[in-house]
């Protein structure tokens, strides 16, 4: 057997790279982040998740692009003004 490991576990551990980059990372982002909004739906809602929960499957469904969204999206206002 062949015990040089040396030119296989850098071409295998490129996809495993990738998908961590783009997808656990992202997802990290968005569960640990202050911006996420929180677990529970908000009083009223008849949706059962909350807005975390809902960037959270965005991020996983669209990757790089949904964490884009939840990254470049604007700050509600007051609706006093």
């Amino acid at each position: 057997m062949n015990a040089d490991l040396s030119a296989w576990i850098p071409g295998a551990l490129i996809p495993w790279l990738v998908l961590f980059v783009l997808y656990g990372l992202p997802l990290l982002h968005v569960a640990l982040s202050r911006r996420g909004g929180g677990w529970r739906p908000p009083a009223g809602s008849r949706c059962p998740f909350g807005p975390r929960a809902g960037w959270l499957v965005m991020v996983l469904m669209l990757g790089p692009v949904g964490w884009l969204m939840f990254a470049l999206r604007r700050p509600r206002r007051a609706s006093g003004r």
